[in-house]
């Protein structure tokens, strides 16, 4: 499922705060997620770990800032890659998938998210600096936001982004959707 949003809604609470009420909810919901991160460079993991207790629902991660490791460790399609470059929507769901599927070990992650776009101050495949995409994937359903196109410098699209992929996953949550998915300790296909 694509959803366009040029314009995030406006999001209430820091980073740090939404972090909080998302390892809430997958701890009491049983799931747990894993990360892929190209520009943002582990800021996701970094809020989410911050939290106590968020080794229950932290599998892990990779930052995925050279093309090649989109490629060879998330398995995004080299084909993709070569006619859209990495800032790309279809990109950020291959990212979100691989994320679960390398962080399933020993029980299924349920969630997978992933950033992909130009921090700045320059572009990069012809995408201008603050152009962003976010994919969230679980076992039932896969889903891309972008592009968003967050001002300020490169740090402020950083923690922008950052903020917008938890606020998108804990909406999910918020929206029902964690009960259509199996849990953690369920044997399902990634």
């Amino acid at each position: 499922m694509d959803f366009s949003s040029p314009h995030p809604k406006p999001r209430i609470g820091t980073a740090e705060e939404i972090a909080t009420t998302l390892v809430y909810k997958l701890r009491d919901f049983n799931q747990t997620v894993g990360v892929a991160e190209s520009f943002t460079g582990g800021g996701i993991m970094a809020t989410i770990t911050s939290v106590p207790g968020s080794s229950a629902v932290l599998h892990g991660g990779v930052v995925s800032y050279a093309t090649s490791v989109k490629r060879e460790v998330l398995g995004v399609e080299d084909s993709l890659i070569a006619k859209e470059g990495v800032i790309h929507p279809e990109v950020a769901r291959q990212m979100a998938k691989g994320a679960r599927k390398i962080t399933s070990h020993g029980s299924i992650t349920t969630w997978g998210i992933a950033t992909t776009g130009v921090a700045g101050p320059a572009s990069q495949d012809n995408k201008p600096a603050g152009t962003v995409y976010i994919g969230i994937d679980s076992s039932k359903e896969s889903w891309t936001w972008g592009p968003f196109n967050f001002p300020g410098d490169r740090d402020e699209v950083r923690q922008a982004t950052i903020k917008e992929a938890l606020c998108l996953l804990h909406d999910i949550l918020e929206d029902g959707k964690a009960g259509e998915v199996p849990h953690t300790t369920g044997h399902s296909e990634i």
